[in-house]
């Protein structure tokens, strides 16, 4: 007859719980993970599969009863690091969301939004494209599966334990996040660049010429110069994708150091 202490289950449980909370908090925010269209059950399922996975390769727990306070901490700064980890991916998809949003404002199509059900907002339509492109691209170079990968190295770099995370991880962590405006301006330069060349022209041509007014004129001409570079920008895209998937998992790693 098999004999179960009330020691060995709390033992197991913990084995279990401990990396589950932090694979729930990764799985919570990171891209196509938490997008709204996958169903709850197949989320549950995706974190039950990678805990058991993952918590065959931990290393030895710390000796905390499972119902006691430092239980919860450590439950909570699991959860938080898990959500770090989705948050700098989500970061790298806003930087793109961003540009989207520049080179649609830029182009005047401000008002060629509709309801993004992920988001919960309205976005510009040139920003949704983009999103969707980025989102295929980091499926394609299995950036999931990298970022899966990240998360298993997580439990030995930041080993699971109670109070022990450090404060300077979470600072790093909102100063990642001024990268939006400043990444997002820089990846949508080279269309902002020539349609604000476009724009300035089309003022200099209505002082000059007051019969061809700007909303009749310049707007035609900023959006289909601006559809031609985007088809233009489309073409090289990927590298530049790619070059952002790999920024974001340097700095999962810098972060990681930083906890």
């Amino acid at each position: 007859m098999l004999n179960i202490t009330f020691a060995q289950l709390e033992l197991w449980l913990s084995l279990f719980l401990w990396p589950f909370m932090r694979v729930t908090g990764m799985v919570a925010t990171a891209p196509i993970l938490s997008h709204s269209s996958v169903p709850m059950p197949v989320k549950i399922g995706i974190c039950v599969l990678l805990t058991t996975i993952i918590s065959a390769t931990l290393p030895p727990l710390p000796a905390v009863p499972l119902m006691s306070w430092h239980s919860v901490a450590i439950i909570i700064e699991q959860l938080l690091v898990g959500i770090a980890i989705g948050v700098v991916m989500q970061v790298i998809f806003a930087i793109i969301q961003a540009a989207g949003d520049f080179i649609g404002l830029q182009m005047g199509l401000a008002f060629a939004s509709f309801f993004s059900p992920d988001s919960g907002a309205n976005t510009l339509i040139l920003s949704r494209i983009l999103y969707i492109v980025a989102l295929l691209m980091f499926v394609t170079v299995d950036g999931h599966l990298a970022l899966i990968q990240l998360l298993a190295d997580s439990f030995r770099q930041v080993p699971v334990a109670a109070f022990s995370l450090n404060f300077d991880g979470f600072y790093a962590l909102v100063g990642f996040t001024s990268a939006i405006f400043q990444l997002g301006l820089l990846l949508s330069l080279p269309v902002l660049g020539v349609l604000l060349v476009i724009n300035l022209s089309m003022g200099i041509l209505n002082r000059s010429a007051p019969q061809f007014t700007v909303f009749s004129v310049g707007f035609p001409i900023s959006l289909t110069v601006g559809l031609v570079l985007m088809a233009v920008l489309m073409s090289r895209v990927q590298g530049v994708f790619t070059a952002l998937f790999e920024r974001g998992y340097e700095f999962i790693q810098v972060l990681m150091l930083g906890f």
